[in-house]
């Protein structure tokens, strides 16, 4: 059965203020898709609307917990009412801090699990019925390459790898609606977290960067253009016959 995807397509990024997130934002936009991105501040939405608003695109702003089910129903229903019924999802809120194990709060792995982890289920969930309505949809799950294993960061780690089996589950389920489901899986890119990581290893940015630069093949570590450029190609119609896959944007093969 061949799945046409609607005239106008309605995109959800998630994190969509800054980095990664902003990046994806303005890239769909530029193909032609109205935005809605969502993050925790709605203010802090602002640039990427921005960014999109002056390019000629449509956009809206809605804050909300990705964590949080009201919120998530919420800011869903406001979007398809603005700009149309959702088609498109790219799940990209993501939070990940460091802590040994046996200093980890049980408060601290239900945060991290339920930004990476509970968000992307609860978006997904409130997006199919548009998807399935118009038998046609795109998924992208923002994992990383922690998910093959993390030392530092044991939570991060564990939900960007149950990411990727839910992408996966989420393929098999709903592939015969026209709706595919994937997952990248970022390497070293320039963001708030990595920034983050170096302060938090009294480092400064521009030398964590060269150093991590050295063990990438490529010679260089990833801006968040490059994960854009991948989701733009995900969530395309040419990508129709792509589906539960895990692409490592990381420069390199990863183990």
């Amino acid at each position: 059965m061949t799945h046409t995807p609607p005239e106008q397509c309605t995109a959800i990024v998630t994190g969509a203020a800054r980095g990664i997130g902003a990046a994806v934002a303005v890239r769909l936009a530029h193909d032609g898709m109205a935005v809605g991105v969502i993050d925790l501040d709605e203010a802090d939405c602002a640039d990427t609307v921005d960014a999109i608003t002056r390019s000629g695109g449509t956009a809206t702003a809605v804050a909300a917990d990705v964590s949080d089910e009201s919120a998530v129903t919420q800011a869903v229903a406001r979007i398809a009412a603005t700009l149309g019924p959702p088609t498109v999802l790219v799940n990209n809120a993501g939070i990940g801090p460091r802590a040994e194990l046996v200093e980890m709060s049980t408060r601290q792995w239900d945060t991290v699990t339920g930004v990476n982890l509970r968000g992307p289920f609860l978006l997904a969930r409130s997006v199919c019925p548009y998807m399935i309505e118009a038998e046609w949809g795109r998924i992208v799950n923002m994992s990383s390459i922690s998910a093959v294993g993390d030392a530092a960061r044991v939570d991060y780690g564990s939900a960007k790898a149950g990411l990727i089996g839910f992408t996966k589950s989420l393929a098999l389920q709903l592939g015969r609606h026209g709706i595919t489901a994937n997952a990248i899986a970022p390497g070293f890119v320039v963001s708030d977290m990595t920034r983050a990581s170096a302060r938090r290893l009294g480092r400064d940015f521009e030398e964590f960067r060269r150093s991590a630069a050295q063990s990438i093949p490529v010679g260089r570590v990833g801006e968040p253009e490059d994960i854009a450029h991948t989701a733009s190609f995900l969530v395309s119609r040419a990508a129709g016959f792509v589906s539960g896959q895990v692409i490592y944007v990381a420069g390199g093969p990863v183990d």
